[in-house]
């Protein structure tokens, strides 16, 4: 085998963020009577808080803002722009939304029967998520994924976001592996794939939208079962 450490991205990769994030939303809308409240439609309640929420992900990961931060404000925000200044109601919401993400469960298509194959193959296998620790542990327990992954790598627990070096070269501690033998499997250019490029690790661009890449990634899947013709 070419490569004898596999490290993989959680949300958005593996685990369906989309799917499960706006059942989550549309949730907490319909408990805290947010249209009667003056949201008009749970559609323009996610596309608020999904807009907030990519903006603040951005300020977290350049250090301009605290993980609190970024769990509070970006519902307040979503909030306001519908003219609701309820703070209490932004912190229930907060927490439940951490609360209830995790328990989803949704994930890509191919996901579990491209992880019964590597492991089959008796490769071990890696995480490396910039998720809050406790959250992404939750999500890959309840989605039955956890069992699949020697380490899991959290931002909280090395100190470090992708696509910094020092989370690949944590990982790849932790992992006792080099770059030379390890690959990354992502759907972020700038965070997996240029994250891992930048320490010598190949990489598998996981691109189901497909939009235009400057980038030209060691390998290109639109589909999580393509990994099973090149591992």
């Amino acid at each position: 085998m070419r490569y004898k450490h596999l490290f993989f991205d959680l949300d958005h990769t593996l685990w369906d963020f989309e799917t499960n994030e706006q059942e989550t939303l549309l949730e907490l809308y319909d408990e805290h009577g947010l249209q009667q409240k003056g949201v008009p439609t749970f559609q323009e309640f996610s596309k608020s808080y999904v807009g907030h929420n990519e903006r603040l992900w951005d300020r977290f990961r350049k250090g301009y803002i605290t993980r609190n931060d970024l769990r509070f404000k970006r519902f307040r925000l979503t909030l306001l722009d519908f003219k609701i200044g309820d703070e209490k109601l932004n912190e229930a919401i907060a927490n439940q939304f951490l609360d209830i993400l995790p328990t989803k469960n949704r994930l890509f298509p191919h996901a579990i029967e491209t992880l019964d194959y590597l492991a089959a193959k008796n490769y071990p296998m890696h995480m490396i998520t910039n998720g809050f620790e406790s959250t992404q542990l939750l999500k890959m327990k309840n989605s039955g994924i956890d069992k699949y992954f020697t380490h899991i790598i959290t931002s909280e627990l090395a100190g470090s976001l992708k696509p910094y070096r020092e989370i690949f070269d944590y990982a790849m501690a932790k992992a006792d592996t080099s770059a030379a033998d390890s690959i990354m499997i992502g759907d972020a250019m700038e965070l997996d794939i240029k994250g891992a490029h930048g320490v010598g690790m190949d990489q598998i661009y996981f691109n189901p939208a497909k939009p235009p890449v400057e980038f030209t990634p060691t390998y290109t899947i639109n589909s999580l079962k393509e990994i099973q013709g090149i591992l």
